[in-house]
């Protein structure tokens, strides 16, 4: 039978020890998502580290937030759900956001992402209308 180390006084706790770990607090998620068309929920629960029932409910709470459902009624999660989730994930558990304050938070970040395509159109409208004056001229 394996023992554990002892630590020495003065040394930082270990992180994976259950006692020093604190209670509620879900384990971190990979960096990465795979690239792959379609996620389960428990695919998903696995990448983000947050139990499914919280997936459920941020369905609800966050309007972004729509996966797909198969015939059978299983949740569809496409790269971009995932990606959202682990941003959602961030906000309230890293930057301790209320859910109303995250759903504020996405839905700035989403008019700013607009406002800037909508930008990106228009200067490329007026590059082509520039071209068809010096043409004509």
């Amino acid at each position: 039978m394996a023992r554990s180390p002892r630590r020495q006084p003065g040394l930082a706790p270990d992180p994976a020890s259950p006692r020093e770990r604190q209670p509620g607090v879900i384990a971190d998620a990979p960096a990465e998502v795979p690239d792959r068309l379609y996620f389960r929920i428990g695919d998903v629960s696995a990448i983000t580290g947050v139990p499914p029932y919280v997936l459920r409910y941020w369905e609800s709470e966050f309007p972004a937030l729509q996966p797909r459902k198969s015939g059978g009624g299983q949740r569809l999660y496409r790269k971009r759900d995932v990606v959202l989730l682990l941003e959602i994930k961030k906000l309230l558990y890293q930057e301790r956001y209320t859910v109303a304050g995250a759903r504020k938070r996405l839905a700035e970040r989403e008019d700013r992402a607009r406002r800037l395509e909508v930008r990106a159109a228009l200067e490329r409208i007026r590059g082509g209308l520039e071209d068809i004056v010096k043409q004509l001229s």
